[in-house]
């Protein structure tokens, strides 16, 4: 909704909007919670930790999934939400060498099943 509202305004104002106010807004949660030195008494490695996943990670995402929206559709683009969870499991697998257990084959392959079936070009339009 909020992508067709934005229709002519290009998606980096859009994320860059979006990620500022949502700042704002956790800047009193954090001030309540910890107090101004909570906010001060951080490393800088830590400060850089949290830009780059700021930066690289949230502000690039939501540059990539405007676009998505922008060139696929909002539907198309909720679909991606369905890859996460199968992401986190291969991710646990692949680095904090976690076991794949049979219950988590078989929801991914529901998912797959459900992707597959929503994009309607394996089974055909009934």
């Amino acid at each position: 909704m909020i992508a067709r509202r934005f229709k002519g305004v290009p998606s980096p104002v859009i994320a860059t909007g979006q990620l500022t106010a949502s700042t704002i807004i956790m800047i009193p949660v954090v001030l309540i919670a910890y107090g101004p030195a909570g906010l001060f008494s951080v490393s800088p490695p830590v400060w850089a930790a949290v830009l780059g996943l700021a930066l690289l990670s949230t502000a690039f995402a939501y540059i990539l999934y405007f676009n998505l929206v922008a060139s696929a559709g909002a539907t198309n683009a909720s679909l991606v939400t369905l890859i996460v969870p199968v992401s986190a499991v291969l991710l646990g697998i692949l680095f904090l060498g976690e076991r794949l257990q049979l219950f988590e084959m078989g929801g991914m392959a529901l998912i797959g099943l459900g992707l597959i079936t929503i994009d309607g070009r394996l089974f055909g339009r009934w």
